[in-house]
């Protein structure tokens, strides 16, 4: 008998849920049968996203607060948070203004508090799932985006500590993505060519989809985790290969370092 996972009756919220990996979460959710409800500052681009969304900026806790109590009143219920909204514009760090810092932190991890703390009567109500996502970047230096690179650890830490504190009622996980093949991908790494020499970096020769990761979040708000609860779940494609190996005779041998990979 094949094994699906049906997520009907239950109401998922999405933080950035218009593009990327967000959108990929909220059609994957869509899919299971689940009522899907994103946010963002601006509407989706595409028009075909199956999920009700609403206008807000995460880093103001009283939005989130208000969104919450919007579902709850509709909805009647709310099952599942992803915390999805984030990211950061590459630059140095001593160039950046202690006002840039604090609203990078907002985005990346205070968001996340937020919304899990607003949410958390109606999860435990439902004994739900918090569903963070974070980065490699929480776990290897990240010159350029270093307090982006933090917050994500933060974002790991909480994670490990609402796992403990709020089971057995809520579970709450995190999804460390890799490097991902969104929209902004190409602006973000170069042109096409150092995109290929980017993704030769991964062990399995190639950025993740979008929904790889999503499918994830999928699996992680069924009953086949309900066991799993303080995780955090790498997405990476096997991480990065180790940088020194490029520098030695075996270089050559393991595609170290930006050798050409087969995809897979």
């Amino acid at each position: 008998m094949a094994l699906t996972i049906d997520l009907s009756g239950r109401v998922v919220l999405i933080t950035g849920g218009t593009k990327g990996v967000g959108e990929a979460a909220a059609r994957r959710f869509a899919e299971a049968g689940a009522d899907v409800e994103i946010c963002g500052r601006n509407a989706p681009d595409a028009g075909d996203i199956p999920a009700v969304f609403t206008a807000l900026d995460v880093r103001k806790p009283e939005q989130l607060e208000a969104w919450v109590a919007d579902v709850q009143e509709r909805r009647g219920r709310i099952d599942v948070v992803v915390n999805n909204a984030g990211g950061s514009p590459f630059g140095r760090f001593e160039e950046g203004s202690p006002r840039y810092y604090a609203a990078l932190m907002e985005l990346n991890f205070l968001a996340a508090a937020h919304l899990a703390r607003a949410a958390y009567p109606a999860l435990r109500e439902t004994r739900g799932t918090v569903i963070n996502i974070t980065s490699i970047s929480a776990r290897r230096p990240s010159p350029g985006t270093a307090i982006y690179g933090a917050a994500k650890a933060a974002l790991e830490n909480l994670t490990r500590s609402l796992g403990a504190e709020w089971a057995p009622d809520v579970r709450v996980n995190a999804v460390s993505c890799g490097l991902v093949g969104t929209d902004s991908a190409l602006s973000h790494y170069g042109d096409e060519q150092q995109l290929r020499d980017v993704a030769a970096t991964i062990p399995r020769g190639r950025l993740a989809a979008p929904g790889e990761i999503a499918d994830v979040c999928v699996v992680l708000a069924s009953p086949f985790t309900a066991h799993v609860t303080g995780a955090t779940i790498n997405v990476d494609g096997g991480g990065e290969w180790p940088s020194f190996l490029a520098a030695t005779p075996n270089g050559d041998v393991f595609g170290a370092g930006g050798a050409a990979r087969p995809e897979a």
